[in-house]
């Protein structure tokens, strides 16, 4: 069976983490820890980044640092995973789901300023498959209103908006290494800000609430409970697995692409056709190979493809069930406006696999099937 996801292993990882044991520091703020911390500030051009035990972690931050109370409202898409909307729910916000643009899956921005009510306090952007949203337009929207806008950033890493890192662009921006992301510490993640003003608060949120951040740098004699927090720091030892696969993020990234492009190439005739949609991407995008996916004709087609595809010993899953739908997006949440695309658009979408380490012979044979398959 040929896996939909194996996470990636540059050869380097063994090594570091071997390295980060004889450190004696396997708790959050070792040498790796701040080595990829430093390493994304570097590369993504952005002032402060701190590595998180999730993605989910990283949100549940950057709604702290939003002032997010009971009763706010968050704007999103419904298209996308609990955790998005979980971080704010958690405050006590309620969430306003909107209609999403179907060529990119993404959040559709000329909807947003509709669902804006005095309660509404932030919008929080999913770039789906690392494929951007309009920024420019919902940044501008945001500052009309007087929002934050986050960045869940989760599939977005090393992928770019005009010439900009999808998570540096809003107040805040979230990053997900769990292992089925391009890059992997297994479960971890990333809060990216430029504003220096949520630096210390940031630090404390971090450190279970305490100032100890301060007293490592020798800043003060000892250190105390000052406000709300959790843990959220990564053991460096898992900051180390990651380190190995930062250092060799383009030959990753290159990787990605060429599987990606070799489906593409082989499944246009398939569009042509009408028989699939392939994925879109905006000319003010250059995204990261993050998934591959096909849009087939519904529901029944996609089932019969996915059962078609195990058959032929090739794991193929479908994504996100929208968030309106579930028993707490009702309860936690409404869709504002009319879905035209969130269901449809998820009932269509089947995913290819897409790895790091997948072998030429695995990208032909999983091409060969897919362009087998007669039910399209």
């Amino acid at each position: 069976m040929i896996r939909f996801n194996s996470a990636p292993l540059t050869g380097r990882e063994a090594a570091y983490m071997q390295e980060a044991m004889a450190n004696g520091k396997l708790c959050g703020d070792g040498p790796f820890t701040k080595k990829c911390s430093e390493w994304m500030k570097e590369n993504f051009k952005v002032n402060q980044c701190f590595l998180t035990t999730s993605c989910t972690h990283a949100l549940e931050m950057a709604a702290y640092l939003c002032d997010i109370q009971p009763g706010d409202e968050v704007i999103m898409p419904s298209y996308t995973f609990v955790s998005t909307a979980d971080a704010f729910v958690l405050r006590g916000a309620k969430i306003v789901f909107v209609d999403i643009r179907p060529e990119t899956m993404n959040i559709d921005e000329r909807l947003i300023e509709d669902a804006i009510t005095e309660k509404t306090k932030a919008i929080v952007v999913v770039h789906y498959a690392g494929v951007a949203c309009a920024m420019d337009e919902i940044m501008a929207i945001a500052k009309k209103h007087a929002l934050k806008v986050v960045e869940d950033a989760a599939q977005g890493v090393y992928a770019w908006y005009k010439g900009k890192a999808l998570g540096t662009i809003g107040d805040f921006g979230c990053y997900s290494f769990h292992e089925t992301k391009n890059y992997t510490m297994g479960e971890g993640g990333a809060l990216l800000f430029d504003d220096m003003q949520y630096r210390e608060r940031a630090e404390i949120l971090r450190e279970k609430g305490t100032d100890r951040s301060k007293f490592f740098r020798g800043q003060i004699d000892k250190y105390t409970w000052v406000d709300y927090g959790s843990s959220y720091l990564p053991s460096d030892l898992n900051a180390a697995y990651l380190y190995a696969q930062l250092e060799m993020a383009k030959e990753i990234n290159d990787r990605r692409m060429a599987i990606y492009h070799y489906y593409d190439e082989h499944f246009e005739n398939l569009e042509k056709e009408g028989a699939i949609c392939r994925p879109f991407v905006p000319d003010y995008a250059v995204h990261n190979a993050h998934m591959y996916y096909l849009k087939l004709k519904d529901l029944d087609t996609r089932t019969a493809f996915i059962d078609y595809m195990k058959e032929k010993g090739v794991m193929a899953v479908f994504h996100y069930i929208p968030l309106h739908t579930s028993t707490a997006g009702k309860r936690f949440g409404r869709f504002h406006g009319e879905d035209v695309y969130t269901t449809r658009e998820s009932e269509r979408l089947v995913r290819l696999p897409m790895f790091y380490n997948l072998t030429d012979e695995q990208v032909q044979y999983v091409t060969e099937a897919v362009l087998s398959f007669q039910g399209f």
